[in-house]
């Protein structure tokens, strides 16, 4: 591998920018130092999750405390959007790389005031939870444009990671911020469960947890690349009696988990909304919006309650993002431009109707995967009652992702080489 002086390259890129991107993760905001949001991030879910992408970046209220996050947002709302602007759809679907780019663009600038809003946002909540007082209207205005500066940065580094490394750039800043914590909630698990009742009773215990830990990386590593294939058959074409192309067959491979993590990670901000929101009002001097917010915050704070309706909305939103992203119509069209038909089927109305049967079929089983990986870690917190595991279903399924995205990549790039 490290004989093919170009991937040695990227590779070294990458390692560069991700230091780059941890430096930027321990420099404060001129408003927050010294101040630390440990004990906060603790208590609050939506934090604590915000901190795991950003890998401690916003526990040390750093610069870069917002991550991707709003990058990731704009995305979304692109993809969203495909769904109401025919223009997008056609741009994403039909356009190839160059609408793509395109695409990416659009996503690029609507991050911006994104990131503006949502830097503002979490200012202002520090504001009101003692961590960030006494700021001027100034200083408040400056310290926003640093943080969403700081979050465009991050973007920028990512697209030069696409660009000139290897793998996805966005996905690997997030990567670097998941395994950046890994160290920390390890030793907070040892020192909290294991060392204090050192002894031999607790072996079983241990080597039960590590075997678990392994199944559970090797079903999250088969669903993920667990695929159906869809046989297609391409009709041959003759000029002069000669057949000069076609009469092959393949197949069009339709992945179970076709949405990959974006499912949990609508769930969870939806979910911890009117948490932020109860929290933010639990100091509101009306007595009613006080009782309403209590209501709220400790029905969210129920273990079975917080886990059915994240369970149900990874669910729900498995097939909305599945259905937004693949175009069974779209599919069709390009199969029957391209001579290729699915053996028994019509082309046309029925083969977008067979690929659409099929996908919700499929869906299904990875709709319950990704719902139950969501949760699982809820139940991994109840019985440890250590709060680092909360989001550990996420962490785990984006590291997963971006190891196999990332080996894929780079196995590629050596079958180029020796070509």
């Amino acid at each position: 591998m490290f004989g093919d002086a170009v991937l040695r390259r990227r590779i070294f890129f990458v390692l560069v920018a991700l230091v780059i991107f941890r430096l930027l993760a321990s420099i404060p905001i001129p408003a927050a130092a010294g101040q630390d949001l440990a004990a906060l991030i603790a208590n609050d879910q939506a934090l604590g999750f915000l901190n795991l992408l950003t890998g401690g970046g916003l526990s040390a209220v750093s610069i870069v405390m917002l991550g991707v996050g709003p990058y990731i947002t704009a995305s979304i709302i692109m993809q969203l959007l495909t769904m109401m602007a025919p223009k997008l759809k056609a741009m994403y679907h039909e356009e190839g790389e160059l609408g793509r780019r395109k695409f990416t663009q659009y996503s690029r600038l609507i991050a911006v005031p994104l990131a503006l809003m949502q830097g503002y946002g979490l200012i202002a909540y520090l504001g009101k939870q003692g961590i960030l007082v006494g700021l001027t209207p100034f200083e408040f205005l400056t310290n926003t444009i640093i943080v969403a500066a700081g979050s465009i940065l991050l973007m920028w580094i990512g697209e030069l990671i696409s660009e000139f490394g290897i793998g996805n750039g966005v996905s690997l800043i997030i990567f670097a911020g998941i395994v950046s914590s890994l160290p920390a909630t390890a030793g907070e698990f040892i020192f909290a469960y294991i060392y204090p009742v050192l002894d031999t009773s607790i072996l079983p215990t241990i080597i039960g947890a590590l075997a678990a830990t392994v199944a559970i990386i090797a079903g999250v590593v088969y669903m993920t690349e667990a695929e159906r294939p869809v046989p297609v058959t391409y009709a041959k074409q003759a000029r002069g009696g000669r057949v000069v192309s076609g009469g092959s067959s393949t197949y069009l491979p339709l992945r179970v988990n076709q949405a990959g993590v974006i499912p949990i990670i609508f769930a969870l901000s939806i979910l911890v909304f009117p948490t932020f929101l109860a929290n933010a009002l639990a100091d509101s001097g009306s007595a009613v919006v006080q009782s309403i917010a209590s209501f709220v915050r400790d029905m969210l704070a129920n273990t079975w309650v917080n886990g059915g309706l994240y369970f149900a909305l990874v669910f729900i939103f498995t097939y909305f993002y599945t259905a937004v992203t693949f175009d069974p119509d779209a599919i069709s069209t390009n199969l029957q431009k391209n001579g290729a038909f699915i053996p028994g089927i019509r082309p046309g109305t029925q083969t977008s109707e067979y690929l659409a049967k099929i996908l919700t079929r499929i869906t299904l089983v990875g709709a319950v995967f990704l719902g139950v990986i969501a949760v699982l870690p809820l139940i991994m917190q109840g019985l440890t009652k250590v709060s680092s595991l909360a989001v550990g279903g996420t962490a785990l399924l984006i590291v997963v992702s971006v190891v196999l995205d990332l080996v894929k990549k780079v196995d590629a790039q050596i079958s180029m080489r020796e070509y």
